[in-house]
């Protein structure tokens, strides 16, 4: 007997009354999962990797239903034997999960930010939120900000975007442009993508946006108003530029990042982030580890790329080499191709982060399948700065070495490992945040 199998049998056991859905239980009264947190999840993607979840399990008449409660849903379906099933989803705020999480009124918890030290501590008694299993990205999202099409401005500086849409720099001369006044528009306070954007520039440097940015609760409105507007800017999801220009962005020393699908896949660009499901480790509800295990699948990638996310799935892509890039950086690029994953570490640590660990797995299914087991791979580490730069090179190889111990115990045999120090950083290393982007290992395939 399979431990999966023995699994699913002790499940049933003192479950007299209880239906099954494909290979889950279903009790007879009550929701059999849910879900609260994040709005930029709640709005659509959780909502459509559940209904993913509910037809993979084979269930029948798949529909929403809407409570009178703003921003809450309801996912409904039944089995063959007849058997409602439902999944209750409430979006008001990632803090709202870890407080559910807590006082037991959700199973798993969605967030568009890391769990914060305070709530993993008030939650310790459910397990370590923080260990690979219950610490979960979904998703990666990222933002473009967006200009007329005709506005000769092609890049700006995470800076200036924070100084601009707080209303500090009012003219487009103060950059450097022409036009007048900058007329600002952004997403009402329901939205996911305000929210982040908020996080990622304004509220990390004690700034609030203007009030005199024109609102909207339709991305693709305010993306043909900034068309329209020749002073006009604004920030949008990467599926609702239309015909507005997207700018490059800098981040401290970064080189300007366009919001590409594969920077924002690799959390290069500056205005990417990470999307969660949190899952306790104990009290385990099986429905929750079921859409766990669901969204990390090819299927719910899917889902999460029709959603307008940048799905994690490994892709190799190609680098045109530039000046800007140290010489053997250069000489890779021109030979090899840099897979779309970027392996982090935990703050402070020489450990893999969540994601990472997650991502070993993807590493692993892409040199298999494409047959570069054998000397077809390198790492390349990188660090933030030091007072010493040697010591930032000789971390910057360690961190790549970690990663070579992990895969090569699953038989790769590795072609080289480098280390480039605190060259050619993606982030700001003035605070945490921009120091744990910039120590990362990139993979490249031959």
């Amino acid at each position: 007997m399979t431990l999966r199998v023995l699994f699913l049998l002790m499940l049933c056991i003192g479950l007299p009354h209880t239906a099954m859905a494909g290979a889950l239980p279903v009790p007879d009264h009550g929701p059999v999962l849910r879900i609260q947190g994040s709005n930029t999840i709640g709005a659509a993607l959780g909502p459509a990797l559940v209904e993913g979840l509910l037809r993979e399990q084979g269930l029948l008449k798949i529909h929403r239903e809407t409570p009178d409660n703003a921003n809450e849903l309801r996912i409904v379906g039944e089995t063959i034997q007849g058997h409602r099933v439902e999944v209750e989803l409430a979006a008001h705020g990632s803090s709202t999960g870890f407080a559910a999480l807590k006082n037991g009124s959700a199973n798993l918890a969605a967030s568009s930010r890391p769990i914060k030290d305070s709530e993993w501590l008030s939650l310790e008694s459910f397990g370590d939120l923080k260990s690979p299993g219950a610490e979960q990205v979904i998703a990666i999202d990222g933002l473009a900000i967006i200009l007329h099409p005709q506005n000769p401005l092609n890049q700006l500086d995470t800076g200036q975007l924070a100084r601009i849409f707080s209303g500090e720099v009012k003219t487009w001369e103060e950059l450097g442009g022409s036009g007048g006044t900058i007329h600002l528009y952004a997403r009402d306070d329901q939205s996911g993508t305000y929210d982040t954007f908020k996080e990622l520039l304004l509220s990390s440097r004690g700034k609030k946006l203007s009030s005199t940015a024109k609102r909207f609760e339709s991305s693709e409105q305010l993306s043909d108003a900034v068309s329209a507007d020749p002073q006009g800017i604004g920030f949008i999801g990467l599926p609702s530029v239309r015909s507005a220009k997207a700018v490059a962005i800098v981040d401290g020393q970064s080189q300007a990042m366009l919001p590409l699908n594969n920077l924002i896949a690799t959390e290069d660009y500056p205005l990417s982030r990470r999307l969660f499901f949190y899952l306790p480790p104990t009290g385990e509800n099986p429905w929750a580890q079921a859409l766990v295990t669901f969204a990390q699948s090819s299927k719910g990638q899917a889902i999460v790329a029709a959603n307008g996310f940048i799905a994690q799935t490994v892709q190799a892509m190609a680098v045109s080499p530039n000046a800007l890039m140290p010489e053997g950086y250069q000489a890779l690029s021109r030979h090899a191709q840099r897979l779309s994953v970027n392996f982090r570490f935990d703050e402070g640590s020489a450990n893999l982060d969540s994601k990472a660990r997650q991502d070993l797995s993807r590493v692993l299914d892409y040199i298999e399948q494409h047959d570069k087991t054998d000397r077809q791979v390198t790492l390349v580490g990188f660090g933030d700065a030091k007072d010493d730069p040697a010591r930032a090179d000789l971390l910057s190889k360690l961190r790549a070495m970690a990663v070579r111990r992990e895969l090569v115990k699953s038989g790769v045999v590795l072609r080289e490992v480098r280390g480039f120090g605190a060259e050619m950083p993606v982030a700001a290393n003035n605070a945490d945040e921009g120091r744990i982007k910039n120590r990362r290992v990139e993979v490249w395939v031959y």
